[in-house]
């Protein structure tokens, strides 16, 4: 990918956003562990990724990203896995049937375990104390104690990806992912006494399926109507462990990051000459680029020549997160300079990073309905760009959390208390996601038609 690239490089560049561990000779000898662990993913897996990213490019495949803003050692269990994946296959088969394009379904698991702070340290109870910074580097206990980073902790990190990278390939191939069956809980969605909207577009999809089956097209006769593909995604954060299960791919001689199948720079680490940036710029995997308010046009001139120097289609995913109001003032300058250098790109949307408040109660959340506004800015603006919205990114759970606000079950700001359980960032809950899903489908919908009568 990169000539005369290693590994290693980054430690000689600018770091941020990562711990200093106190007792080098424990990290020392965590890195050589994890350096003889099996990589969690394989450079095939991540090149069939990055080919069906360059289809997202072009409109032929739509990007659907999403799961957890920071896996939980302690919330870690079968059934939450399970739910996340099954509300992701929900959202997907909604996309699905009105786009008309297959839909790529990337998790924010296995490996997101670290989290960028906006300051290093916090205050609880009137006691300042380190900021937390993901699982993977401390715990979550408000102590100084426990906030000490401790390298250990990246091996439980390496078991539980191993063990949900196992089960999410359970799922995907073990007909927990027939379409009929996933349908069939969508269903339970468009039953609410509000969703008459979507009631109409799941009696569709009823109807095609009930097609597919009288014309013996079935789970049986069919195995893609029972299998999925599904990838892995976290933020490259923690470059140690990042370095730790990097691998030389045996059949292309290139090196792959053997931690997930697609990792992302954070808007907070995008240093053009930074740690972050110089360990992705070597890997070939698919990479995503949080791309924010901040972000000039010189600085993505250079991370794209860096992160794509060969222009690769589906190399690289551009992700725009500027809050809901603010798109109009951001992502058409950005746009221009992609058109200008000709790169390759996908563009998706994350309406979530952007739109957090503090509410009255105290708590951190997002209202649905600012979410639902940047995503509609943004489709917007590609359409009048004539350029293509390729995805979306959601921080989500399948459990029926209360932490943002809105959305069909009008989630209050008294309700937030009941049942807010993320130990960083609020998630969107099922319905939530649902009901995203949803609104993203009627905006590609809308956009097939557009591209019907331009045809015409």
């Amino acid at each position: 990918m990169t000539k005369g690239w290693q590994k290693s490089d980054w430690r000689a560049k600018p770091r941020v956003q990562m711990p200093d561990y106190p007792d080098a000779p424990a990290l020392t000898a965590v890195e050589a562990q994890l350096a003889k662990y099996p990589p969690l993913v394989f450079a095939g897996e991540a090149r069939k990724l990055k080919k069906q990213l360059a289809l997202a490019a072009e409109g032929k495949a739509f990007l659907l990203q999403g799961g957890d803003c920071a896996e939980s050692f302690s919330e870690f269990s079968a059934d939450n896995l399970r739910d996340t994946f099954r509300v992701m296959l929900q959202m997907a088969i909604v996309l699905t049937y009105s786009a008309k394009v297959p839909v790529i379904k990337v998790g924010r698991m296995a490996g997101q375990f670290a989290k960028p702070r906006s300051a290093p340290t916090e205050v609880i109870d009137g006691v300042e104390l380190p900021s937390y910074r993901g699982d993977i580097v401390h715990s979550f206990e408000p102590t100084i104690e426990a906030r000490r980073p401790d390298p250990a902790r990246m091996l439980q990190a390496y078991t539980q990806a191993a063990a949900s990278l196992n089960l999410l390939r359970a799922f995907s191939t073990g007909g927990f992912a027939d379409i009929h069956r996933v349908h069939s809980w969508t269903l339970g969605f468009a039953e609410h006494d509000k969703a008459e909207r979507y009631r109409e577009l799941s009696n569709r999809i009823s109807d095609a399926l009930d097609f597919m089956t009288a014309a013996g097209v079935n789970s049986e006769t069919a195995h893609t109507l029972t299998t999925v593909d599904f990838y892995t995604s976290h933020e490259a954060l923690l470059l140690e462990y990042e370095e730790a299960l990097c691998r030389v791919d045996s059949i292309s001689g290139q090196n792959v990051a053997g931690s997930g199948h697609m990792i992302w720079i954070g808007d907070r680490t995008r240093q053009v000459d930074g740690a972050h940036v110089e360990f992705c710029r070597g890997v070939l995997n698919p990479i995503g680029l949080k791309c924010g308010p901040s972000t000039s046009a010189e600085d993505l001139k250079v991370l794209m020549a860096k992160l794509n120097p060969a222009n690769e289609p589906g190399r690289l995913t551009l992700i725009a997160r500027f809050g809901a109001g603010k798109v109009h003032e951001h992502l058409p300058r950005l746009i221009k300079t992609v058109k200008e250098e000709g790169a390759n790109v996908v563009w998706s949307c994350d309406p979530m990073h952007g739109n957090t408040i503090k509410s009255p109660s105290g708590f951190k959340t997002r209202p649905f309905n600012a979410v639902l506004s940047e995503v509609r800015e943004f489709f917007a603006i590609h359409k009048d760009e004539r350029t293509i919205p390729g995805g979306v990114h959601v921080e989500m759970t399948g459990k029926d959390v209360t932490e943002c606000t809105g959305g069909l079950r009008a989630v209050t700001d008294e309700d937030l208390s009941s049942r807010y359980h993320t130990a960083c960032d609020p998630r969107l809950n099922a319905s939530q996601s649902l009901e995203l899903a949803f609104l993203v489908a009627e905006e590609l919908s809308a956009l097939r038609e557009e591209g019907r009568r331009v045809a015409l």
